[in-house]
């Protein structure tokens, strides 16, 4: 009497996509101007020049650079220019705003890069509860990508799903 086990999950047909896949893990590394503005307030031009080149940009090599001011200053918009044009010869990439806001920026690039057309028709089941925090912006990004291509998308895991989308027949 030996009954045979059938795995319905691999029968399915489901497509797991973890989101955790596409989580960046490089190094963001924070410039805030506020360290080079006179009084941590003011930004004075000739000052601001003569730092911008002085400034040891070297150590942003190969890095992800948030540029930021923690200050509440008035800056002028050639200041971030300035900083775009020294750091852009080391840094990796350069982003205004604070290292999360970068981060965040980075995971939608990485999900925006994935070909949608792989899902094409198909029973997408987006992962969660892993190891890694995702943020919602994520999960809303995966849906509004894969929305127009995908048969369903579900979430959760494959023995246990909760409906989001299905293709009208």
């Amino acid at each position: 009497m030996s009954e045979v086990i059938v795995n319905k999950v691999a029968e399915s047909g489901l497509i797991s996509l973890d989101l955790e896949n596409y989580y960046p893990r490089q190094e963001i590394v924070v410039f805030d101007m506020k360290d080079h503005l006179f009084m941590g307030l003011i930004l004075k031009e000739k000052d601001f020049r003569e730092a911008m080149k002085q400034y040891d940009w070297a150590q942003f090599k190969d890095k992800y650079l948030a540029v930021t001011c923690s200050a509440d200053a008035i800056i002028p918009v050639w200041a971030y220019m300035l900083i775009a044009a020294a750091a852009g010869a080391y840094a990796k990439d350069i982003f205004l705003g604070t290292a999360a806001e970068f981060h965040k920026e980075l995971f939608l690039r990485n999900l925006r890069a994935i070909d949608a057309t792989e899902f094409a028709d198909k029973r997408v089941v987006v992962k969660g509860c892993g190891e890694t925090p995702i943020g919602e912006f994520a999960y809303l990004e995966i849906t509004r990508l894969l929305r127009p291509v995908a048969k369903t998308i579900m979430y959760g895991e494959p023995c246990s799903t909760v409906p989001v989308f299905k293709k009208p027949v």
